[in-house]
């Protein structure tokens, strides 16, 4: 015959299979909307990267931009300067 004790840790332990089994399909589907955050996140910080790198490269221009005009200032001082020589010599 079964006894009480054998029905009872038999439903125990169907009853926890079940719980877990549960637990695991929900975890799945949390991992899954993980998963979709993570690719939605590496999306966003891909976007923002090209705009930093282009905002960078403005910047860059414009440093070389500003840079070469003030090459430019040089060498039109020289060239004034040295104009200013030879009519002080002739």
């Amino acid at each position: 015959m079964v006894d009480t004790n054998q029905v009872l840790i038999v439903a125990s332990i169907t009853v926890m299979t079940v719980i877990l089994a549960i637990i695991g399909i929900q975890l799945i589907f949390i991992l899954k909307d993980v998963k979709k955050i993570t690719r939605r996140t590496d999306s966003i910080m891909g976007r923002l990267e090209k705009i930093g790198v282009n905002i960078e490269h403005g910047y860059g221009e414009i440093a070389g931009f500003i840079t070469g005009m003030k090459k430019l200032f040089v060498v039109a001082e020289h060239l004034s300067e040295s104009k200013k020589k030879k009519d002080g010599k002739k």
